[in-house]
């Protein structure tokens, strides 16, 4: 009698926990902007985030039917667990296993972006899946291609009546339903952020690494974004490929090795590191910055304050700064059921 009372018990139990999952998963509040970040840059007013367009949106990113032979969906290379960057890969493997020169970068906090890739080549989000689809590389494919097999497909043509009033597809709402999933990829549960609001503190290490932070980094990567969305030389050795990174978008010779400042965040799931990938473990890039700069062209001025190029950092002022990078980690974000592919 106890054990069918326990059995009832357990598969009571187990439907509360399947439904609380369930729930989880399908709840959707919009974009909400977190207190103690900065007014967006995007152009809401344009492309509203609604439930139905963040769902299709959701849905065309994990679909490899946006690649030439149908293998190769945006997920591939931005994984939700990798705070939606391609983990354990120095450059990033596109259409026919072929790869690419850079590392892919992580998907968050994109409304606060005023441009977009290693070299901001692009600036405006919707645009900004063009760059992949029609790449050699990565998906192969053009965007007209595309579009027709959306408009053939059995589901899609109602999924954008939905999202947009219209079964009608086109490239203006094929890149608004894809922007708005990727507006949704807010980060800002770190233990950084609940330190900024109050609600716990840093410990002794944590605290003294933020001054170590604030005094040699903050330069570039400032809070709470934890990049300054500008192009900087940081010294990297240039290798046989020669990326000269900024350089072909402007062609201003002082643009040459200069690339975007990436954001400090989720830095324990976006290894590698560098627009190439060169680095796989934050040691390794803090020897670079402590004993590896280089006098490239431009390279930036805040790296020839000292004796020799470079961020001079003592023993404990990097175990400090290690431990106060990982506050800003955030798991919430990597955990997201309603971001991942459903």
């Amino acid at each position: 009698m106890h054990r069918k009372h326990f059995i009832i018990l357990f598969i009571f139990v187990a439907g509360i926990a399947a439904c609380s999952k369930d729930e989880i998963a399908d709840v959707f509040t919009g974009f909400q902007k977190p207190s103690n970040f900065p007014n967006t840059v995007y152009h809401f007013e344009t492309n509203p985030v609604t439930k139905e367009g963040f769902e299709l949106g959701r849905k065309l990113f994990y679909d490899p039917i946006l690649s030439a032979n149908n293998t190769i969906s945006c997920g591939n290379c931005h994984i939700p667990t990798g705070s939606f960057s391609h983990p354990g890969h120095s450059v990033s493997h596109g259409i026919h296993d072929r790869l690419g020169k850079r590392n892919s970068p992580p998907i968050m906090n994109l409304a606060w972006s005023p441009s977009f890739m290693w070299d901001g080549g692009i600036f405006d989000l919707d645009l900004q899946p063009v760059a992949p689809i029609t790449n050699h590389v990565e998906m192969d494919d053009t965007l007209v291609n595309v579009l027709n097999r959306l408009r053939n497909h059995a589901e899609y043509p109602s999924l954008f009546k939905k999202a947009s009033g219209t079964s009608e597809i086109s490239s203006n709402n094929f890149l608004k339903a894809l922007s708005q999933f990727m507006l949704m990829c807010v980060s800002s549960e770190s233990k950084y952020d609940s330190v900024i609001r109050n609600q716990t503190v840093f410990s002794s290490s944590e605290q003294q690494g933020y001054a170590v932070f604030r005094q040699k980094c903050s330069e570039c990567h400032s809070e709470p974004l934890f990049t300054d969305h500008s192009f900087r030389n940081n010294g990297l050795s240039i290798t046989s490929v020669n990326d000269m990174g900024r350089y072909p978008v402007t062609l201003n010779d002082t643009d040459k090795y200069r690339f975007k400042v990436p954001s400090l965040r989720n830095l324990a799931y976006t290894a590698p590191y560098m627009h190439d990938g060169r680095f796989f473990t934050l040691d390794a890039v803090l020897d670079h910055y402590t004993g590896s700069v280089q006098l490239t062209p431009n390279l930036d001025p805040f790296f020839l304050q000292g004796a020799q190029p470079g961020i001079p950092l003592s023993a404990t002022d990097r175990e400090n700064l290690l431990a106060f990078l990982t506050t800003l980690n955030d798991k919430n974000f990597v955990r997201n059921t309603l971001l991942a592919e459903h």
